[in-house]
């Protein structure tokens, strides 16, 4: 498939696109589907992915990183899914961790995690979601208090990636306001042996090398240290981490879109019951058009939330990266569900790698905010209109 990009990209972003996207050629579908059915981690590939500087992209130089931003990521994480190999602990480490403790930790923070992000060596995991709240940060229970110089935090956290495999979570808590009394979100970096910091996994439908955990925060005691950033400036700090978050799940969608369209439109090009490929009629070539411009428009959107957050616009970037994240998990679901449409019964058999993707697919609707909710934001932020809640 032509994707035209010279106009949007720099050279040096197309030179990435196309190296990722070589490495993402020789893991490919074969490889994720392997881990995932062994067991295991996408390990080999996140260790080569971090060798090469990808993972890193947009960490500071000065800490090992690539010196650039969400731009950069994003084209990573999409090439690799592109080539049916995406990793999904690219959005929580380096985009999520990696920026928030960039922007706003201490900088015997910055030495102790960045390079070690950077490189690969060390994985963080992000929890904000609880049983009880969702993601309304308005309603999170998990909270932080003071005891001497420590913080105690008490609480649970639902629907973590990766907790078994990373050496810290960041865990957003919320601490009082010694002015008002209110409850403020703050964030913590929770070592993963912390006494008190238990984890169970979830069993899921959902097939990946990542698992899903639910955390017990039972009076976990971590020094002042723990405490990412100002006190004061939680919110911002947390919207810091989200807006990439969007960014990347969004990358993740266009990624994975990209890749069952590339198996139908092969197969739709090669597969011959009458006189001509199937491909040739468009009540399969219709569709597939389709597919295609709605993750090109997708991409569009993703582009223009990751140059505004990387260009220090906020707010900007906030209303993009949901619009980018809503647009590119609708355009993921529909090209997955036609790409198996277009296979017929071949579209549910394990050669060809599409049957699982449709519950993948999911994620980018679902995750980390559902599409719903950046309707609401849309119509409050955007739009002007009054809330219901």
């Amino acid at each position: 498939m032509s994707t035209a990009r010279t106009a949007l990209e720099t050279e040096e972003h197309q030179a990435l696109r196309a190296a990722v996207a070589a490495l993402g050629k020789r893991y490919g579908r074969d490889y994720m589907t392997t881990v995932i059915r062994e067991g295991k981690h996408t390990d080999e590939l996140w260790a080569e992915a971090a060798k090469l500087g990808y993972l890193g992209v947009n960490l500071p130089e000065e800490y090992g990183g690539g010196g650039g931003g969400m731009a950069e990521l994003s084209i990573v994480l999409e090439e690799l899914g592109a080539a049916g190999s995406p990793l999904l602990m690219m959005i929580v480490s380096p985009a999520i961790c990696g920026t928030v403790i960039a922007r706003f930790g201490t900088e015997e923070q910055k030495q102790k995690w960045l390079p070690g992000l950077a490189d690969g060596s060390l994985t963080m995991a992000f929890g904000i979601t609880e049983p009880d709240a969702g993601s309304n940060s308005h309603r999170i229970t998990t909270t932080a208090r003071r005891d001497g110089d420590d913080w105690v935090l008490t609480g649970r956290k639902v629907f973590v990636s990766g907790v078994d495999i990373a050496d810290a979570t960041l865990i957003v808590g919320r601490t009082e306001d010694a002015r008002s009394g209110k409850l403020k979100p703050c964030l913590f970096i929770v070592p993963r042996d912390a006494p008190g910091f238990g984890r169970n996994q979830i069993d899921m439908e959902l097939h990946a090398p990542e698992k899903q955990f639910e955390l017990v925060l039972d009076d976990v005691r971590l020094p002042a240290d723990a405490l990412v950033g100002d006190e004061d400036a939680g919110l911002l700090q947390l919207f810091a981490g989200l807006n990439p978050e969007r960014i990347m799940t969004a990358a993740f969608g266009i990624g994975m879109g990209r890749f069952a369209l590339g198996r139908a439109v092969e197969y739709a090009r090669t597969r011959q019951v009458w006189k001509e490929p199937i491909g040739s009629h468009q009540a399969i070539a219709h569709p597939l058009a389709t597919a295609h411009i709605d993750l090109e428009l997708s991409r569009l959107m993703m582009q223009k939330a990751a140059r505004l957050y990387d260009e220090g616009d906020d707010i900007g970037a906030g209303e993009a990266a949901n619009m980018a994240k809503y647009a590119a998990g609708e355009a993921c679901v529909k090209a997955v569900d036609q790409a198996v449409h277009t296979l017929g019964g071949n579209g549910l058999t394990r050669e060809y790698g599409l049957a699982s993707l449709i519950t993948a697919s999911r994620v980018a609707r679902i995750a980390p905010v559902s599409r719903e909710m950046i309707l609401n934001y849309v119509s409050h932020q955007s739009l002007g209109l009054p809330k219901s809640y």
